[in-house]
């Protein structure tokens, strides 16, 4: 979801709204299709923060509360100084809001808006930590998966924060090794992601940074055509040409990066050997400081490995997931395990065939256990190293039979696997 994070307001002239006696919300910094963004302050320290504001209503498919719980999840795991940091979540019974880092630059896309490309140097300095963030990402099992300038967001200083990220694929939806969905913008997304024929994804963020870096030096997009077909056609045959103002070493990353065959295409981990990255450069003026390879070792990011599923689900007044969707009766149960997502399948599938359900799966792969008119959806998500959430989901029936005997008689299947449950569960 793009969105224009300018700089910071002033403070509208009407009354506040204030958030739970937390934060005064500003202006409209941007809006996507079911989230807008707004500038607050917050009442305890008064410092300046960003606030995404889901409207639950535009939420009409199911699998967007995965999306959005995994966003949260990431966001929150992931420590580095050029990711977005995420303070705390709040619920209410109509939107969701989180509470960001608050990037006073806006996107970086705005200085390369009008075909207006950067000096090297200053490029190279953005790319340096647009790679920085993402080898931490890839390094804890998270490839992005959107990565495009509008998505590249810069504080006052000029340095730059990775945001959104909704599109964002963690080890558990891994198949065969492999990613399957389609997603991303598609002059900045992979060849390899449109065939859907499975694709790696730090190699396919590789691809995504080489276009970025592209537009930054030459400030339009390599591939670009109206008929998205006919652009996909120069993807594949890499069908662009540099300006005659980009060096040869900065053209040589390039073609390393936007090469169509994802194995032959350059890593991050090798591209961060290659000495045009690796070249050092003195102060910029208003657009930074001295930047070098060794500023961005990982001292001081971290993957946040105290989070646990009670933290995401149940304890943390910051990341009370549980009640994000549902008002009320809720329709599905959720627990915790440290056994891997493919043996809970397994279980499940043994537990609900000897309960009598017939087992279906989805074309995404999630299990279904079917009885009469009642079906069960079941789903995993990693929420941290070793621990799993997963969910059973009244997807079809009247769902009524759900708690006596039903549920009684698969939690105690279940009951070797569990770690807590979740839910109100007793």
């Amino acid at each position: 979801m793009a969105m224009d994070l300018g700089a910071e307001p002033t403070r509208p002239q009407t009354s506040p709204k204030v958030l739970q006696e937390k934060y005064e919300l500003g202006r409209l910094l941007g809006r996507g299709t079911f989230a807008k963004v707004y500038y607050a302050r917050s009442l305890a320290s008064g410092t300046g923060v960003a606030i995404k504001v889901i409207n639950k209503s535009k939420i009409t498919n199911p699998t967007m509360e995965l999306r959005i719980i995994r966003e949260v999840s990431v966001m929150h795991r992931l420590r580095h100084p050029n990711i977005v940091k995420l303070h705390e979540v709040i619920a209410t019974k109509s939107n969701i809001y989180l509470i960001m880092e608050h990037a006073k630059g806006g996107e970086l896309f705005s200085k390369i808006s009008n075909r207006r490309p950067l000096p090297e140097s200053v490029a190279r300095r953005y790319f340096h930590q647009l790679i920085s963030a993402l080898h931490f990402c890839h390094s804890n099992g998270v490839a992005h998966r959107d990565i495009k300038p509008q998505n590249l967001l810069l504080d006052n200083e000029g340095n730059l924060k990775i945001s959104d990220f909704g599109l964002s694929a963690l080890p558990e939806q891994l198949k065969d090794g492999l990613l399957h969905t389609a997603c991303g913008t598609p002059a900045y997304t992979a060849p390899e992601v449109v065939r859907r024929k499975g694709y790696d994804g730090p190699t396919a963020d590789a691809w995504s940074c080489g276009v970025v870096l592209f537009v930054l030096l030459a400030g339009f997009l390599p591939f670009d055509d109206s008929n998205i077909a006919l652009m996909y056609k120069k993807i594949q045959r890499r069908e662009f040409q540099f300006p005659s103002w980009i060096s040869k070493s900065a053209r040589r990353v390039i073609s390393q990066l936007l090469d169509p065959n994802p194995t032959a295409r350059i890593t991050i981990e090798a591209l961060m050997q290659v000495s045009w990255f690796k070249k050092a450069f003195k102060s910029i003026g208003q657009l930074g400081f001295d930047y070098s390879l060794e500023s961005t070792q990982y001292g001081s990011c971290k993957l946040d490995s105290t989070m646990n599923a009670f933290d995401i689900i149940s304890l943390s007044s910051g990341l009370d997931l549980s009640g994000l969707f549902i008002e009320g009766k809720r329709r599905e149960k959720r627990f915790t395990t440290e056994v891997s997502l493919e043996n809970i399948e397994a279980k499940l599938e043994e537990c609900g065939e000897k309960l009598g359900y017939r087992v279906e799966r989805t074309k995404e792969g999630i299990v279904g256990l079917v009885k009469g008119k009642l079906i069960l959806s079941i789903d995993g998500l990693q929420v941290a190293p070793e621990l799993f959430l997963v969910e059973v989901k009244v997807a079809g029936g009247d769902g009524l039979g759900y708690e006596e005997p039903y549920w009684e008689d698969l939690k105690d299947e279940l009951q070797d696997i569990v770690l807590a449950w979740h839910n109100d569960m007793k």
